[in-house]
């Protein structure tokens, strides 16, 4: 039975305890103190709202967490004691961030939450103030300018941007541009140089103006007026954008290539979004020319790919795979209580149906996470072939720091199957996933909750995957923003062609670009450490698991 994981979106929730707690507190004023925080016994008593949320954190990290085992009990940990922020929801995510230290690796003796970019970060789980979202949905975006996983946008549509030169002589690149964006519809595609931002030039001195490219995502500009060059050469001049709603494709570009006698399918993936609302009908596209095409090999970019869906990771694997493939593609194993039924704290949280609507039993009993069956047995996933490209034998992934998750996920499950090599910088290291529970009917809280393996078994990748061939960010392979996506001289693309055909002369026989792909042939200084000064793609990193089977049939 597959079901939507958004939670409980018109009906208030009052801050979700376990049953027994919530039997034994009274309801009241949220700003109204009530009885001491925390009774002589170290268990939860009555509190303000605030508290009671606190509570809530850490009563679902003792059944859900992936790593239950190893927290504390409730008096040892004391979850109100996260008070001295006058923000509360800072209070929440300091209390959070130490929940996710405490479970420790034991191949590194390190937290698996360890976030050694953000230290002062979980490096999974988050919780995300739905009533701050980009486009009204139930997902975290880092940047203020970004697409929802829905296929929503409301933005200018750049994805960001890459400086290369040194700091009195660079230029900046785009990375990326949403399909059907305004920038979009303007013409400009990843390989575009902006060299002036509201009539101030840039290009001559890094630190006083690199603000100016970046806040074009950063600030969320109602308008913008922007100058440079396009990726296939052309001046571009006092061109107006406006922030406006659309909805886009995570498919980036797809292009067929003729090297030597193979043919070799290319696909930029932005992000597992939606498989229904975005996804799956550009995916069926590309991949049915492929098929048409008699591609016998992939390249798959999914460098900027922070994940998504598990459904649409799912999805995508089964469109690379053979048709001969049958057999486990992975596995999801939860903690022990999840597995036996016993986190019944889950009651709380109603399971909605694809419509985002209620759902309720024969027996008019409402249907909840609780009603899930989280057993090994419910959560091996097999291959079920999809598509007509058949015959795949070798696939080339494109990675960097920013591939996460949904990604990794495609990539292990592959593994044991296929040849898999990777091109790039070393992956993110996410095997584990989760679906959100709401707090407060404001706050979704994201929990690691199980982690994948593939048929092999294998899973422990949370230092990520080191790629076959390292970037090292010289002129001998990085990651080129001086090119489009699927343009063969870009770096990483004519890298993976040549693995797959040494030698081989290269022919563009089909593109079917969602974004226009223009080949640029620009000159790259060999002064590339401003990619390294630029800020990191900072954007939703995670796989969420919306394909729930339930106990009982409906």
């Amino acid at each position: 039975m597959n079901s939507r994981f958004y939670i409980y979106k018109n009906v208030l929730l009052a801050v979700a305890l376990s049953t027994a707690l919530i039997s034994s507190c009274k309801k009241d004023d949220p700003s109204t103190p009530l009885v001491p925080p925390v009774d002589s016994t170290g268990t939860p008593g009555a509190g303000t709202r605030a508290e009671m949320t606190k509570d809530s954190i850490f009563l679902y990290a003792k059944e859900v967490y992936l790593w239950n085992e190893a927290l504390p009990t409730y008096g040892v940990f004391n979850p109100r004691q996260y008070n001295s922020a006058s923000d509360e929801l800072d209070n929440y995510n300091a209390e959070l961030f130490a929940l996710t230290q405490i479970p420790k690796n034991p191949a590194t003796g390190d937290p698996y939450e360890l976030n050694k970019v953000n230290p002062d970060d979980p490096k999974y789980s988050y919780i995300d103030d739905i009533s701050d979202n980009n486009a009204a949905q139930s997902f975290v975006i880092r940047d203020k300018s970004a697409v929802e996983l829905d296929g929503s946008g409301n933005d200018l549509g750049f994805f960001w941007f890459m400086p290369y030169g040194n700091n009195s002589n660079y230029s900046f690149y785009v990375m990326g541009v949403y399909p059907n964006s305004p920038a979009a519809k303007a013409g400009i595609t990843r390989g575009a140089t902006i060299n002036k931002v509201n009539g101030k030039s840039i290009g001559t001195n890094y630190q006083s103006e690199y603000l100016q490219v970046y806040n074009l995502v950063d600030e969320d500009p109602t308008t913008a007026t922007i100058s440079g060059v396009k990726a296939d050469g052309t001046p571009f001049n006092d061109v107006v954008l406006t922030k406006t709603k659309y909805k886009t494709s995570p498919v980036f570009a797809t292009k067929t290539f003729t090297a030597g006698t193979k043919k070799i399918g290319y696909l930029a993936f932005s992000q597992f979004s939606d498989l229904e609302k975005t996804a799956k009908a550009d995916l069926d596209k590309a991949f049915a020319k492929f098929a048409t095409d008699g591609v016998t090999d992939l390249i798959i970019d999914l460098r900027y790919n922070g994940g998504g869906f598990v459904s649409t990771a799912e999805y995508l694997t089964n469109l690379i795979a053979p048709a001969t493939l049958t057999g486990t593609m992975f596995t999801e194993y939860y903690n022990q209580m999840m597995q036996k039924g016993e986190a019944t704290i889950l009651k709380n949280q109603p399971l909605l149906d694809a419509n985002d609507k209620l759902q309720y039993f024969p027996d008019s009993s409402l249907i909840t996470y609780a009603d899930v069956d989280y057993s090994i047995e419910k959560n091996t996933i097999p291959f079920s072939k999809k598509g007509n490209l058949s015959n795949v034998a070798n696939v080339v992934f494109l990675v960097t720091g920013n591939t996460a998750s949904a990604s990794e996920l495609v990539i292990n499950s592959l593994k044991p199957h296929l040849s898999v090599k990777l091109i790039g910088r070393q992956t993110y290291g996410k095997p584990v996933g989760f679906f959100p529970f709401r707090l407060e009917n404001k706050y979704d809280v994201y929990m690691s909750m199980f982690e994948s393996k593939n048929s092999a078994g294998e899973s422990n990748y949370y230092a990520g995957f080191t790629p076959d061939m390292v970037d090292r960010n010289t002129t001998a392979l990085y990651d080129d923003a001086t090119h489009d996506f699927g343009d063969t001289a870009e770096s990483y693309t004519k890298a993976a062609i040549g693995l797959l055909a040494p030698g081989a002369s290269v022919t563009v026989t089909t593109a079917n670009a969602v974004m226009s792909i223009r080949g640029k042939k620009a000159a790259v200084s060999t002064a590339l450490g401003l990619t390294q000064e630029g800020k990191n793609v900072d954007r939703f990193k995670g796989m969420i698991e919306n394909r729930h089977q339930l106990k009982r049939n409906k």
